[in-house]
């Protein structure tokens, strides 16, 4: 187990195996806190976030980015309650650091599902959860707003709709203007086309939106399909807190 592997792991079920991440992906992670923990846990398993931080000599600020994460789960709980945890594991100054302090952790409430995704995005760029797209399909639905997958049965030539996370905007030099744009949904990617013309009319939305909806035609040639855009619609308000970061070679 390298110095870079954490804790953060989820089980989907008992036939699957666990997806483990890296502590590198953590936000805010200072040097050397990884292999301190690494160094740590190889003596023995942590038996409390208290053990975690005086062990491997992790300040309050390496508690936080670990509980907001979600990787404290086993030691503390759901994130509020590691929260809760990270502060109470690392005395104040003045108090020593071996003194007994009586301090219960108050009902704090699970956090749902979608302030979980928000956090996971937060703290390491993706989650191990449900795609958001899954929490958002029945509006996007409501909306004619079909999933990749639904867009892959589609003849040649059909109109079609979609809208998904923005994960890469590209606009090589030899494409004359034209800017490719990859959505990503719960079910799979779909590589978009917006013609120079369009990307004045839809500027904002173009280079700007984090979940973008495209209206247009499918096109599809043997295994190459995508979708051209005829009309481009930033839907970002549905995310809500949820800060998704895409790849941009514009």
């Amino acid at each position: 187990m390298s110095g870079w592997d954490s804790v953060l792991e989820r089980h989907e079920s008992a036939s699957r195996p666990a997806v483990r991440l890296g502590l590198s992906l953590l936000k805010g992670m200072k040097d050397g806190a990884a292999e301190r923990i690494e160094a740590a846990r190889a003596v023995r398993q942590f038996a409390s976030v208290s053990d975690l931080a005086r062990r491997a000599q992790l300040d309050r600020k390496d508690l936080h980015v670990l509980a907001a994460a979600n990787s404290l789960s086993s030691l503390a709980g759901n994130r509020r309650e590691a929260l809760w945890a990270s502060v109470a594991a690392v005395p104040d100054r003045g108090i020593p650091a071996d003194a007994s302090v009586d301090d219960q952790t108050p009902a704090l409430g699970t956090p749902s599902e979608g302030e979980d995704i928000v956090a996971d995005y937060k703290s390491i760029s993706l989650t191990l959860g449900q795609h958001p797209l899954s929490l958002l399909r029945p509006a996007l639905l409501g909306q004619r707003l079909m999933p990749a997958a639904t867009l892959m049965t589609y003849r040649n030539g059909r109109p079609a709709r979609a809208c998904g996370l923005v994960t890469v905007r590209q606009r090589p030099g030899t494409a004359k203007g034209v800017m490719f744009v990859t959505i990503e949904d719960e079910t799979g990617n779909v590589n978009v086309i917006i013609w120079p013309s369009l990307q004045e009319r839809f500027r904002q939305e173009a280079l700007a939106a984090s979940l973008l909806a495209v209206y247009g035609t499918w096109q599809c040639e043997g295994e190459v399909r995508h979708l051209v855009a005829q009309r481009l619609v930033d839907m970002s308000h549905l995310l809500g807190g949820l800060m998704a970061v895409s790849r941009n070679f514009c």
